[in-house]
């Protein structure tokens, strides 16, 4: 049996395919360009290849879909039976995708409602879920968006990097603050904050960098019941030992997440990325 509201998010969720597959989630991918070639996130280029496309010095930036893109998926939604549509993307501040996703809906055959969730990663994957468990449960289109809403705004994502260097070039944080971490040689912890990136704190050694993250993460949680993600680009296993600690002290944990980054976030923070995505439930 068709649902009646369908979900549709962007690559840059970073789902599980199998979490895709069983909340029936669309996922629409981001464009990676490397050397002028376009190539789909996911299915064409994979965060491994964006690594070595980055340590080469190739030439790297993003895209995002067009709007025929979303026109399809929504014509799709309703061929399917779907009776209205849940559009959810990452933060407007670093991307089109939402207003490509706007472009798109004025013309859909159906009802569709376009969220910006001001996040990215698991960050805007766990309010997908959240949208996707509402309408299943026979949640109305404005239900689903409100339980997307809720998720997005009390979802905490913190991110450490090995430079700024990369967040820089693609105009995610400014040139002057990018100069002074590469000049005091700070690792810099940051967060996502009204949709865009900003400083959190600066220390001066990853490991300590990665300890706060873990404290940062734990404070978070507290005691409550929460799903939390471990992000990484090429730092594998940072990421399970951060990922295992987390397990043992977060009281309140329903799931835990271990994923790398694909390579549209990953063009951006480059190698070294490690993030934790606290979201209660």
């Amino acid at each position: 049996m068709a649902r009646h509201v369908a979900i549709i998010t962007d690559s840059t969720a970073y789902l599980p395919p199998e979490a895709l597959r069983r909340h029936r989630i669309t996922s629409v991918p981001l464009t990676v360009v490397v050397d002028g070639e376009p190539l789909e996130e996911g299915a064409e280029i994979s965060a491994r290849a964006l690594v070595e496309a980055l340590r080469r010095h190739r030439p790297v930036t993003t895209s995002r879909p067009g709007p025929e893109t979303f026109a399809a998926a929504y014509r799709a939604a309703a061929e399917a039976g779907a009776d209205g549509v849940v559009s959810l993307h990452l933060s407007a501040e670093f991307s089109g995708t939402h207003d490509a996703a706007l472009l798109a809906a004025a013309d859909a055959p159906l009802p569709v409602r376009v969220v910006d969730s001001g996040l990215v990663g698991m960050a805007l994957g766990f309010s997908a879920l959240a949208a996707a468990e509402t309408a299943g449960s026979g949640g109305t289109l404005d239900d689903a968006v409100v339980a997307a809403e809720k998720r997005a705004a009390d979802t905490s994502t913190y991110f450490y990097v090995d430079t700024l260097e990369h967040l820089r070039r693609g105009g995610r944080i400014g040139a002057a603050q990018a100069l002074l971490g590469s000049a005091l040689a700070v690792k810099p912890l940051l967060e996502l904050t009204e949709g865009r990136i900003g400083p959190l704190e600066k220390v001066r050694t990853s490991s300590r960098a990665i300890a706060r993250l873990e404290e940062l993460a734990v404070a978070r949680a507290g005691t409550v019941p929460v799903d939390v993600a471990v992000h990484h680009l090429d730092a594998p296993e940072r990421a399970r030992q951060l990922a295992d600690r987390l397990r043992d002290r977060v009281p309140g944990l329903r799931e835990l997440h271990v994923s790398e980054v694909g390579a549209v976030i990953g063009a951006h923070t480059g190698p070294g990325l490690l993030a934790t995505v606290v979201s209660p439930c």
